[in-house]
């Protein structure tokens, strides 16, 4: 029998301990009285460990067991020991992953938080949260039999980080896609066995992303088999295991599961609640927050005003600056100048070079204000992958915090081929030159790139795993405020920053109304067109999207309004200066904001 390394230690500390005893002079016997008190003193008994290294050890093994039940989670941040394994998402496996959360919630309660030290006491905190969440997940909204997403999503992220990046040698990176490749057929066949009336926008979209993944497999690996030759034979056979099996999915998915996709989008109020709740980690008001969203549409629309009459002259020279007395007359002015502004507009073929442009100017530009720490890694600029398109537009994908190796792609998404011109013509007046640098700086600078880079330096693979979507969010919104004040972009880009302030508000008030109550979508576009002023294609896409993440379009208000709160505190106290407070703020990981006020206020 093998011993473990605690055993050998033991074993190792008793022969010094016998060797101590044979070569020590001998002394006088004991008398009867002295040996009789000796034999009745109980031996020693060891110190409980500490609440700190308790903690230390639960969460440890937490993080371990964590990972091994989310391989495609564990490579995603930087763990590759599971690189070639899928998560069992049968039910015999939820059923194990069950058990898993229990046993972790037991162990997490039996240690005294209050005894911990503050960065602790958080990082126990956001184990309680995650937990409760993945047990709501699994027992209340029944994900994996109500949203077939989950199946194509943890296949396309178990797939793309094997491709796409380079934090292994190739041919070992390959070696683990064969056994991904060829773990398909299983959550497929977990797929097709518990999947059961989910709502249709969610099959609709499923189909979409599998078709993107079937593409994938079809022609996205003939440069990796280049590469291994040696791995040649496994690698395709491999690709056509998982070919066939995304055909089978498809053919479900379009034949079988959409047919009877009748399930409801809308979570209702109790779960939508519940589920705000936990995403936030806040104890919020659910209907006082959608409340104060409408507030602040309404002071934007004023700071909107101000800014279209600034601008009025220079992109409307030839025309009179009409008067605005009324609030219908400013919101027609106010959209006129945006419309001026929507003209002036990338396309698909130069979207992503225009936007890689924006990324090295809006590092230049926070350098020359030293408004944050610059981190030194690169953040590369990529056409968004087709199987990953159909929820945003764009977003931020950066390494992992345990990856040894950091890279970060900010994702953008051209047009799909089949839009027709109107739709087309639409996205790029929505995402026009001016808004792209807006958006730039909320994925990139200094905005989720800058922000996951800092975190990535505070040593906690708690807060690092489970980062605060509010924070995070909060974080990339408040850089587009940050980085307007100081003037990047001129008044161009502050005015569709104000714009995309209505945006997050109204994002708000979507998740609210279409989750809490009864919104309708011509309710919902009026709302996103006319008092947001989007675009029809931007609206359209937004509903949809509304309608697939319950409980996490509100994340953005919440976070930056919470921010903004903390600075207005910050600002108060002798000696603010922009550069001390930012990288204050961002160093200690992404917790939640209310976590991050104490830290930052000192309570």
């Amino acid at each position: 029998m093998a011993l473990s390394l605690r055993s050998l230690a033991a074993a190792s500390a008793l022969c010094l301990f016998a060797l101590a005893c044979a070569s020590a002079p001998k002394a006088a016997p004991a008398s009867p009285a002295a040996a009789a008190t000796a034999s009745a003193t109980p031996p020693p008994v060891a110190a409980p460990p500490s609440a700190e290294a308790a903690f230390r050890e639960v969460s440890a093994r937490f993080i371990a067991e964590y990972l091994r039940l989310n391989p495609t989670k564990s490579t995603t941040i930087g763990g590759h020991s599971h690189d070639s394994e899928w998560p069992d998402l049968s039910a015999a496996g939820e059923a194990g992953t069950r058990a898993f959360i229990a046993k972790a919630q037991a162990e997490l309660t039996a240690i005294p938080a209050a005894s911990l030290d503050p960065q602790n006491r958080i990082d126990a905190s956001m184990l309680e949260n995650e937990l409760a969440s993945w047990s709501f997940s699994l027992d209340e909204l029944k994900e994996a039999e109500n949203n077939p997403l989950v199946y194509t999503g943890v296949i396309g992220d178990g797939l793309d980080p094997l491709v796409t990046r380079s934090f292994a040698p190739h041919a070992e990176r390959m070696r683990s896609l064969v056994g991904r490749l060829r773990g398909v057929p299983r959550i497929v066949e977990a797929a097709k066995a518990r999947l059961a009336h989910p709502p249709k926008v969610h099959t609709e979209t499923a189909i979409e992303q599998n078709r993107g993944l079937m593409h994938l497999c079809a022609n996205g690996f003939p440069e990796d088999v280049a590469k291994e030759p040696a791995l040649k034979a496994d690698l395709e056979a491999a690709a056509k295991t998982c070919a066939a099996a995304l055909a089978d999915f498809q053919t479900f998915l379009e034949k079988a599961l959409l047919p009877r996709s009748t399930g409801d989008f809308r979570l209702g109020r109790a779960r939508f609640e519940k589920k705000l709740r936990f995403g936030l980690e806040d104890d919020v008001d659910i209907d006082a927050l959608a409340k104060s969203a409408r507030e602040l549409i309404a002071r934007t629309h004023e700071e909107m005003y101000a800014t279209a009459v600034e601008l009025w002259p220079q992109v409307l020279p030839k025309e009179k600056l009409p008067a605005a007395a009324t609030a219908e007359k400013k919101r027609a002015l106010i959209k006129k100048v945006l419309d001026a502004l929507g003209a002036d507009h990338p396309d698909n073929t130069t979207i992503v070079p225009e936007a890689r442009r924006l990324v090295d100017e809006a590092a230049a530009f926070v350098k020359s204000h030293d408004l944050v720490g610059l981190p030194a890694e690169e953040c590369q600029v990529i056409e968004q992958p087709e199987y990953r398109r159909g929820v945003a537009v764009a977003y931020c994908d950066s390494s992992g915090p345990l990856e040894k190796k950091q890279e970060t792609f900010y994702a953008i998404s051209p047009t799909p081929v089949d839009w027709p011109a109107a739709r087309v013509a639409s996205f790029y007046r929505e995402y026009n030159r001016s808004m792209l640098a807006d958006v730039t700086v909320h994925e990139a600078m200094p905005g989720h790139f800058l922000q996951a880079m800092h975190a990535n330096k505070f040593k906690s693979d708690v807060r690092a795993i489970f980062s605060s979507g509010p924070f995070v969010e909060g974080w990339a919104v408040y850089g587009e405020w940050l980085m307007a004040k100081y003037g990047f972009g001129g008044a161009k880009v502050r005015l569709e920053r104000q714009k995309m302030i209505l945006r997050v508000c109204a994002n708000a008030i979507l998740d609210h109304g279409m989750h809490a109550g009864t919104m309708s979508e011509k309710e919902a576009l009026t709302l996103m067109m006319n008092d947001a002023f989007q675009e029809e294609g931007e609206a359209v896409g937004k509903w949809r999207r509304a309608r697939l993440s319950s409980a996490q379009l509100t994340t953005y208000y919440y976070g930056f309004s919470e921010l903004m709160k903390l600075r207005e505190e910050a600002e108060k106290v002798p000696g603010f200066s922009e550069r001390a407070y930012h990288d204050k703020l961002l160093s200690y990981g992404s917790p939640a904001v209310r976590q991050v006020r104490a830290l930052m206020l000192g309570r």
